[in-house]
């Protein structure tokens, strides 16, 4: 009797399934480098851009602490390439007006009269501060109509009241 009821037993249960886990070490390891090397361009990024306005540098929340799958590593490196990518175009777009606009004011220095009522502000080239260049005729009417100009470089920012 014992024997029939182990062979039932035996029977009812399904018979164990070997399995074998990938290892997953290498591939995390790698795509954890990668996250670091994105993270660490993005950071240097920030850096060369700081005192400029316009750029999105918030971090977005992935839940928590916990440990990512491969699925949400690949995701969060392909998600920082793309951000590192867009902010360097938009660094390299924002670097080429401000380098335009810094030869504008030495052609402004240079020729004032070429460059009547231009005026540029130290936002248009990339630095902090109120500070402007603004080709003004000398002497008002007179100097306009003797096409005298000439460069005014502000002081700064108007003080407070």
């Amino acid at each position: 009797m014992p024997e029939i009821l182990q062979e039932r037993s035996a029977a009812a249960l399904p018979a164990p399934v070997p399995r074998t886990v990938p290892d997953e070490r290498a591939a995390r390891r790698s795509l954890l480098e990668q996250v670091a090397r994105l993270e660490e361009e993005l950071a240097q990024i920030f850096c060369s851009t700081w005192p400029r306005k316009g750029f999105e540098w918030e971090v977005r929340s992935r839940g928590g602490p916990r440990v990512l799958s491969l699925r949400e590593l690949e995701e969060l490196r392909d998600d920082l390439a793309d951000r590192v990518g867009s902010a360097r175009r938009a660094l390299s777009d924002r670097t080429y007006v401000e380098e335009q606009n810094r030869r504008l004011i030495e052609e402004m220095l240079l020729e004032p009269a070429e460059h009547r009522w231009v005026r540029v502000a130290n936002e248009d080239i990339g630095e902090p501060g109120c500070k402007h260049w603004h080709v003004r005729p000398r002497w008002g009417v007179l100097g306009m109509l003797m096409n005298w100009w000439r460069v005014v470089v502000s002081s700064g920012c108007p003080l407070a009241l």
